[in-house]
């Protein structure tokens, strides 16, 4: 693809976030004018104190949250995808969003046996302490794999061992849901569905922050991603060391995963589209293309599930994840297809 046509191409995508942006601050369940809602964003109306609060701290910081959300997503399928030379591997494929789902498991589903009290019914304490239970538990996984990942060659067995962690962690948040109570179960599940409007208050600015501050930095990964397509034996006859090398990617996608699902819940199915989704738009396996292009369509894509999961004339919201699957599973299915067509 020339140079023309890809900027022609990031340019539509950073209009088509904007576009969406604006959507979603605009649609919801309560009916604002979009006059008033441009009047409103842009300052020059501060008559109806109502709408300026449903603007402001609930559809627009949802909509960033959205924003950075699909971009740490997306970025971090294209580098599982890159590292494992697997078309199908996702975000969880290391066990990472199981560590934060089995952290968070803990602290809901013993809270109301032990406490004696439903962490749900604390309202901010309890989503602080879900979302540090979150991070703890993605990390302490991240911090396994990235221990196995310097003591195994084969990116195949990193990934089955991956996959057994994730076997592990869902064995025992089973358990956990055995001795539970039903209203903790029920927080649990509603956790397990993911959500972008679970962020809010200061943890909005927290959670943005720290994106905004590794997502650029996954831009200096692109030629050791491009290294990595040709394979270890062409990659290491180049200079790239290979063990270390794979180790930072699986470390700087596991991070951008465990801080996305400690604060939105696991979502599914975006890390692992967007990616495809990339490459056929523009045509390319540079990861120079790849990287940012990622970033602006995991945005846009994160945007338009968030639009459909809170249709104006719906009372309440769809799970995100509901979405995200209806979006991303026609994608995958289309890699497989593809795959199997050209003889894979």
């Amino acid at each position: 693809m020339r140079k023309s046509s890809v900027a022609i191409s990031m340019t539509a995508l950073g209009v088509s976030i904007l576009i969406f942006l604006m959507l979603n601050i605009m649609l919801g369940s309560v009916s604002i004018p979009a006059g008033t809602v441009v009047r409103i964003v842009f300052g020059g109306d501060e008559s109806n104190e109502i709408w300026r609060n449903i603007i402001f701290k609930l559809r627009f910081p949802q909509s960033l949250t959205a924003i950075v959300a699909g971009a740490g997503l997306a970025v971090s399928g294209l580098l599982m995808q890159t590292v494992f030379h697997n078309p199908l591997a996702g975000p969880s494929v290391l066990g990472i969003s199981s560590g934060a789902s089995l952290g968070v498991g803990f602290v809901v589903l013993l809270s109301g046996v032990f406490g004696g009290v439903a962490l749900s019914r604390l309202g901010v304490i309890g989503e602080m302490t879900i979302t540090i239970a979150a991070i703890v538990g993605s990390l302490l996984v991240l911090a396994l794999i990235a221990w196995v990942a310097r003591k195994v060659r084969g990116n195949v067995t990193l990934l089955i061992i991956g996959v057994m962690i994730g076997y592990i962690a869902n064995a025992i948040i089973g358990v956990l849901k055995f001795f539970s109570v039903e209203e903790d179960i029920r927080a649990y599940v509603i956790w397990g569905l993911g959500s972008f409007a679970r962020v809010s208050g200061g943890q909005t600015t927290t959670f943005i922050v720290l994106m905004a501050c590794l997502l650029p930095f996954t831009l200096l990964l692109a030629k050791t991603l491009n290294l990595l397509l040709l394979g270890d034996y062409y990659a290491g006859n180049l200079g790239l060391n290979i063990k270390k090398a794979r180790l930072i990617v699986i470390l700087w996608a596991g991070v951008l995963v465990a801080i996305v699902t400690a604060y939105c819940g696991p979502i599914v199915f975006l890390g692992l589209a967007v990616p495809h989704l990339c490459r056929g738009i523009f045509r390319t396996a540079d990861h120079r293309v790849l990287l940012p292009a990622c970033i602006l369509t995991g945005a846009s894509l994160a945007l338009i599930c968030n639009l459909i999961a809170r249709l104006p004339w719906m009372d309440g919201a769809l799970p995100v994840n509901s979405v995200t699957a209806l979006v991303g599973a026609p994608v995958v299915l289309w890699v497989l297809f593809k795959k199997r067509k050209s003889g894979a």
